[in-house]
């Protein structure tokens, strides 16, 4: 019974053993990878299962997870295996076969808590992983044979997707959110290396980056005035890793977010990016081209330029409730348009001022400005974008047009596109534009401002058509560029085709009266136009099909819009929601309406009840509950609004608290002004904190040590001149002395500065000269930052005085108003007393203490004391003393003349009755009467002088006093301008310092991380160059087993040790048996053609592939093998052993290729081993170079020094035409040098002189011999002349008459008688003919006078004549045809119209160039001699 009870316990705990559950069904999908494990089977991990599901028949297969949920997942379909990862600490990749779902291997690496990444290769056993934190490695495993071949890590990188090259395992790709990288796996024999070549991405808007190296200088990039150029790294001050990549943030440009990629069959990459675009990469060269982008769409931003020069954006997602997000001041004229490029990324403004700006339209950049383009022209109409981005722009002004292509986005400080950034092209045009738009193909219409024409451009060509239009116009292209749509200031809209510029639709939008048509927005499809008036304020949508809706909206503020762009969406969505909702307003409209109407009607009956009937006005309040939930509302709100107001009163109290201690405290001088009385001179001290104890003991320790240098100079001197040999000469003693005096009196432009003049000390500062050392530039900026105080403390004492004069100048202007207004009291004038006072700049302790004034009065107690106190004076305090004194003596306890003066002289009783009734004493005592009047009177008169004098001089002196400390402010400003003048030039020399300072600890850091640089790449070469030996090292040997094994090869293959082998064989057998033992069968050709072929198939030079075809060819051997392919007349054993020898030489033969595959890849693997230690190499030798530049500039920074000189002006003798001369080349010269040489050319002026006045002299005696010696030559000529004339002389006959007749002169006489006789003939007979001709010319000149009188007449008749003529064929051609008149009447029209544009032209010319003078003038330069 125990045993059997034994027996039964065994078998229920074996039973409970053995109860297990099954997964009955899994049901489940992820967005984790799908594969295919073979054709008809994919597999995608769910939760902690694998599934595989059958695709035809729809059936499943469950594989869970040992250690919990999957991990990283991959499937290899040519093998029919799957790989997957466990979550867990020290997490292992399984390896499942299908269909039989059996657990082939399990990969245990490194990794610590999970893989992220599995990927198997299309070639070979191989699969590759990716850890995550903490080891970030990338490993390689032979799967089949469970082992890891290499491993790298990679720390920091989140990859999110990984795989193999499909035609060549040696390539991986491993992407992250924000790069890519391409890993080579080299082999060499059993060793395996993973090199990483990371990709350089484009840009976010698609365009590619060009970087230099950050580490390394570059010497285009040099600044010969402000000291070398460094990296940006050492400008941080890093040292470390860090140095190498450091970029500051804005030279970082985006770059694209990879999301997805896969290999080509010509080994490129394909990668697509969050951005929307397509890149191509090639794996050898890395080059990266754009495929295709995607613009961003779907935003929904309307952009509104205003008359103040902002552009509001609107958001327009909520079409109900439109809202500004963001509001950008480009400038302070009109914006006049906007236009947005297709892709929506850029935004064009253009303003009236001829700017251009160009704004990035995207709201994650916060419409940022890129940019502008200035002075174009006078002002921008309108503009055009091309397609992808910002490529071509074109202008269109009142003028003329103009092109420009962007290239990128650089430009200056200020904003202002660089102009070698923008290309311009410049096109004259016949007409001036005032609008044009551009199609894709580049052509261009324009619409003409001053002629009714469009015109259609070709940049070579042109086309013009009559528009038909009147006013200024503008043009739009339809989103299909087919149409072409024209508005203008008449109102009427025109669509035509834009092949033929045919118009084939009008509509009238707008009236002319309102000023036209402003704008026009197409609709995305081409369907709907929406047109904007310029003045009514309406808005008109347009539909095809000859339907109109319009739609007018009337702004509120309609001045403030000058533009808009992308606003038909507004208008849609209204309509839309006023056709949808249309009933149901009705109906509530309706509703709402009678209940008021019910309402209504009770109240009225309510209040013709009676009193006791009537109910309260709250009882018609219809929800008493919401009215207290709204009043509750409503004190919460004020509550909340109460507590934020003093939250807000609290901060407000506690930054006062904080200014008040750090601004006005801490102040030891407090910052207040001066200011003049009549003028607008305002002078400010400077205000000073106290100087704190580590500063005074710094500068204290700092005078010391100069005290220190001064006197050991001093003591080397001494030893110096005493070391020198006595005996000198003259010469050299007077140069000691000037030298010594020289350095005792450092003349001030050597100093660069006048603070000495000012308050400051500058016998304690360095020479200038002798700023070499680091502690020498620390320890003058601290001087020269104690002579900045003292020049301030010697101010603000000055300040002081003048200070304490105003207050002084005030009271006694305050003394003199007293008497002043006593003066003017007694002579009874109304003037206005100057009354002097400080103002709240001048008292500034006044701004923290609240005075009485500005407390509001209380108006109860106001009225008590205007009104209640005078009619109740028992409320006010009794005063004894003053009721006495009014009782006794009128409130005055000495009676002065003024007092006697006012006081009138009472007349007599009797001054009412008639003077006849007088008696003698009433008559006596009125003459008494008017004597004391008149007395009185002149008392009055004389004091009323004497009051009018005094009120002379009392102003006179105040207007003396007060201006004479106006002088003094003046002077007081003129001392300021100087100290700041003063200070400027010590912070001058102190920023100079500091930057040498500053450029010193660059050039040390740059020079750390070079050498930390260094010493990393000479890590690097003794890590290469042990790889080289050892890569070296394995291909001898590997060479040698090698060269063994050919050897052995080649011994085989000899005819005579064959023969030796078979000499047991007849030799006609032998002969055949060589044959078929060099016969080898056909390889297997693996042809694969690119188009047709599977590109993931098994390469040629893998390994399956090898051991495909080394199967392949045993199967051939076998073949051969075949006993029927024996000789006749063999043995069968031989044959065997022949078989055998066959196949070990084939087996031999493909083991020798085999090993010569592996020896070339090893070659290669030492090939680029020497290449990686050669870059290493020249890497080091770029470094060795950058260390000797930068110690070169630094020793060439440490002598090269920034000298400040204050020169007067005459003293700069450099020929320059720019108003600052260009120092690059001047030397600085002493002024004795220049002295001694100007008395040395002096000297050797009047040598000169002096001899030039002897030569002269001595020329002059020349000058006479040579002229009295050619005068006599010149009389010899003239005497042998004469004696040839008289020989060659001939003898006529009137010389042979002279000499033979004897009465020569009578016979003459006789001639001259007869030729006289001769001449009185014949003038008588000229006479005669003149009287002749003279009658003759009288009837001819009656005959003309008739001849004319005739003509007259006849051209009278002709003119009325012709003027008949030209009336009837006037009449002819008008009645012919009106279009001769028509285009007669449009000449005149348009030379009217040119006539007006030139006038209007000649206007502007003439203001421009008043302008430009006047700016001329401006900017003149203003040379004066400065005063030191």
């Amino acid at each position: 019974m125990l045993r059997g009870r034994n027996r039964d316990q065994d078998v229920k705990t074996v039973v409970e053993r053995s109860l297990v559950f099954l997964q009955r069904w899994v049901q489940g999908f992820t967005n984790r990878n799908v594969g295919f494990v073979n054709h008809e089977t994919i597999c995608y991990p769910c939760g902690n299962y694998i599934l595989f599901v059958d695709i035809e028949t729809k059936k499943k297969t469950v594989l869970q997870c040992k250690g919990g949920r999957v991990g990283a997942f991959a499937v290899n379909g040519a093998s029919g295996v799957v790989a997957f990862s466990d979550q867990k600490l020290n997490p292992i990749i399984y390896i499942y076969t299908f269909p039989g779902l059996v657990n082939w291997r399990e990969l245990k690496g490194t990794a610590q808590l999970d893989y992220t990444l599995l990927a198997f290769s299309y070639m070979g056993p191989y699969l590759a992983s990716y850890s995550s934190v903490p080891e970030f490695a990338l490993s390689i495993w032979n799967w089949q044979e469970n082992v890891l071949l290499c491993s790298k890590s990679q720390l920091g990188m989140t990859a999110t997707s990984l795989s193999f090259n499909p035609l060549s395992w040696h390539q991986l790709c491993m992407s992250s959110e924000s790069s890519i990288t391409i890993w080579n796996i080299e082999r060499s024999d059993e060793e395996h290396h993973l090199k990483p070549k990371p990709v350089q991405l484009p840009a976010e808007d698609g365009s590619q980056t060009f970087n230099q190296n950050p580490f390394f200088s570059h010497p285009d990039t040099q600044d010969a005035y402000y000291g070398p150029v460094l990296p940006n790294s050492a400008i941080a001050g890093l040292i470390g890793d860090e140095a190498e990549l450091f970029r500051p943030k804005d030279d970082i440009q985006p770059s694209v977010h990879p999301t997805v990629h896969c290999w080509s069959a010509t080994s490129d990459l394909y990668v697509g990016c969050e951005e929307g675009c397509i890149l191509v990469i090639n794996s050898e060269t890395l080059e990266t081209s754009l495929l295709h982008q995607k613009f961003p769409t779907g935003k929904k931003h309307v952009a509104v330029g205003t008359k103040t020069g902002h552009v509001h954006f609107i958001d327009a997602t909520k079409v109900k409730t439109p809202r500004v997000v963001h509001r950008v001041l480009l400038t302070h004229f009109s914006v006049l348009c906007l236009n947005y490029d297709e892709g929506g990324q850029y935004l064009i403004a253009g303003a009236a001022e001829g700017h251009i700006f160009i704004l990035d339209a995207r709201p994650s950049k916060l419409f940022e400005v890129l940019g502008y383009l200035g002075n174009i022209c006078r002002s921008v109409h309108s503009f055009v974008l091309s397609v992808f981005g910002i490529r071509i722009l074109l202008m269109v002004t009142q003028l003329i047009s103009k092109f420009f292509s962007l290239t990128n986005d650089c430009v200056d400080e200020r904003g202002l596109l660089k102009e070698k950034v923008i290309q311009k092209q410049q096109y004259e045009l016949d007409y001036p534009l005032s609008s044009a738009v551009r199609q894709k193909d580049g052509t261009i219409y324009g619409y003409c401002s001053h002629a009714p024409f469009i015109c259609k451009y070709n940049l070579a060509s042109k086309e013009r058509i009559q528009s038909n239009q009147s006013g200024r116009g503008f043009l739009f292209l339809s989103p299909n560029n087919q149409w072409l749509a024209s508005v203008a200031e008449d109102g009427v809209l025109f669509i035509r085709d834009t092949v033929n510029l045919e118009t084939f639709a009008r509509a009238h939008c707008h009236s002319y009266q309102g000023g036209g048509i402003r704008s026009l927005a197409f609709s995305k499809d081409g369907q709907s136009m929406l047109t904007s008036g310029v003045e009514d304020g309406a808005l008109v949508c347009l539909k095809w099909k000859y339907k109109c809706y319009f739609y007018s909206i009337l702004f509120y503020y309609p001045h403030l819009f000058s533009s808009f762009s992308n606003i038909f969406i507004i208008c849609q969505a209204i309509k839309e929601e006023t056709e949808k909702f249309a009933d149901k307003k009705k109906e509530l409209k309706k509703g709402i309406k009678s209940l008021r109407k019910t309402i209504q009607e009770m109240m009225h009956e309510n209040e013709q009840v009676p009193e006791i009937e009537k109910l309260d006005q709250q009882e018609f309040n219809l929800d008493a509950e919401e009215q207290e939930r709204l009043q509750l509302e409503s004190e919460q709100e004020v509550a909340r609004v109460r507590k934020e107001i003093e939250m807000e009163n609290l901060a407000n109290c506690y930054l006062r608290d904080v200014l008040k201690q750090q601004c006005w405290d801490s102040m030891s001088v407090k910052g207040r002004a001066v200011k003049s009385f009549h003028t607008a001179y305002e002078v400010k001290n400077y205000p000073m904190k106290e100087r704190g104890k580590e500063e005074l003991e710094t500068l204290e320790k700092v005078l010391q040590l100069k005290k220190i240098e001064c006197a050991d100079l001093k003591i080397r001197k001494e030893i110096i001149e005493f070391q020198l040999p006595t005996v000198s000469s003259k010469e050299e003693g007077e140069k000691v002395e000037e030298d010594v005096v020289a350095d005792e009196t450092t003349p001030i432009a050597l100093i660069g500065s006048l603070s000495a003049q000012y308050g400051g000390d500058t016998a304690v500062l360095y020479p200038q000269m002798d700023l070499h050392t680091r502690e020498q530039k620390i320890n003058q900026i601290i001087l020269l930052q104690d002579i900045i105080y003292r020049v301030k403390t010697a101010f603000n004492k000055e300040f002081d005085i003048v200070a304490r004069q105003k207050e002084q100048e005030i009271a006694r202007v305050k003394e003199r108003n007293l008497r002043i207004q006593e003066i003017l009291t007694q002579l009874d004038l109304q003037e206005e007393v100057w009354e002097p006072t400080l103002t709240d700049d001048e008292i500034p302790e006044r701004v923290l203490t609240v005075q009485d004034s500005e407390v509001l009065e209380n108006t109860a107690f106001s009225f008590i004391c205007y009104f209640i106190f005078p009619f109740f004076p028992f409320l006010v305090q009794d005063n004894a003393r003053q009721r006495a004194l009014n009782d006794m003596m009128d409130g005055v306890l000495e009676v002065k003349k003024e007092d006697i003066l006012k006081m009138e002289i009472p007349p007599p009783p009797f001054i009412s009755k008639p003077d006849t009734l007088w008696n003698e004493e009433e008559k006596k005592i009125f003459k008494e009467y008017e004597k004391k009047v008149k007395e009185l009177n002149e008392e009055r008169e004389k004091h009323r002088k004497i009051l009018e004098t005094e009120l002379k001089k009392l102003q006179t002196a105040i207007q003396e006093t007060t201006q004479s400390f106006d002088d003094t402010v003046c002077k007081l400003f003129e001392k300021k301008v100087k100290s700041e003048m003063v200070i400027c030039q010590e912070e001058l020399k102190i920023n100079s310092l500091l930057y040498s300072l500053l450029l010193d600890e660059e050039l040390s850091t740059r020079e750390a991380g070079l050498h930390y640089f260094l010493e990393k790449k000479r890590k690097e070469k003794l890590s290469t160059a042990e790889a080289v030996q050892i890569a070296r090292r394995q291909v001898d040997a590997y060479r040698e087993t090698y060269d063994n094994l050919v050897a052995e090869d080649k011994v085989r293959i000899l005819e005579r040790g064959f023969r030796k082998e078979f000499s047991d064989v007849p030799m006609h057998l032998i002969d055949q048996l060589f044959k078929l033992y060099k016969r080898r069968p056909r390889a297997q050709k693996m042809k694969m053609h690119l188009d047709t072929a599977n590109p993931y198939g098994d390469r040629p030079g893998s390994a399956k592939a090898y051991k495909d075809a080394l199967a392949h060819l045993m199967r051939a051997m076998n073949e051969l093998d075949n006993p029927e392919n024996m000789p006749e007349g063999l043995d069968l054993p031989v044959w065997e052993r022949f078989c055998s020898a066959r196949r070990i030489k084939v087996e031999s033969e493909q083991l020798v290729k085999r090993k010569a595959l592996t020896l070339a890849e090893m070659q290669a693997f030492l090939q680029r081993r020497i290449e990686d230690d050669e870059k290493i190499k020249k890497d080091i030798d770029n470094i060795f170079s950058e260390v000797n530049l930068l110690q070169e500039q630094k020793m060439r920074f440490q002598l090269d020094l920034t000298v400040q000189f204050l020169l007067k002006q005459g003293q700069v003798e450099l020929e320059s035409s720019e108003l600052i001369p260009d120092y690059t080349d001047a030397i600085l010269i002493n002024k004795s040098v220049i002295e001694e040489l100007n008395c040395t050319i002096r000297a050797q002026g009047e040598k000169k002189i002096a001899s030039m006045v002897e030569c002269k002299d001595f020329s002059k005696g020349i000058f006479q011999l040579e002229w009295e010696h050619k005068k006599m030559k010149m009389q010899m000529e003239d005497l042998n002349q004469k004696a040839r004339d008289i020989q060659t002389l001939r003898v006529s006959k009137d010389r042979q008459l002279f000499l033979n007749v004897l009465n020569y002169d009578s016979r003459v006489n006789h001639q001259v008688s007869v030729l006289e006789q001769t001449l009185g003939v014949m003038d008588k007979l000229h006479k005669e003919k003149v009287k002749k001709c003279q009658k003759i010319i009288k009837d001819l000149q009656k005959r003309i006078s008739l001849k004319e009188q005739a003509n007259y007449k006849l051209s009278r008749e002709l003119q009325e004549m012709l003027v008949s003529v030209s009336e009837r064929r006037h009449i002819f051609e008008a009645a012919a045809s009106e279009k001769i008149a028509k285009e007669h009447y449009q000449d005149i029209v348009q030379r009217r119209q040119l006539v007006d544009l030139a006038k209007g032209q000649a206007q502007e010319i003439a203001i421009l160039q008043a302008e430009v003078a006047r700016l001329r003038m401006k900017t003149f330069p203003a040379l004066y001699q400065v005063e030191y």
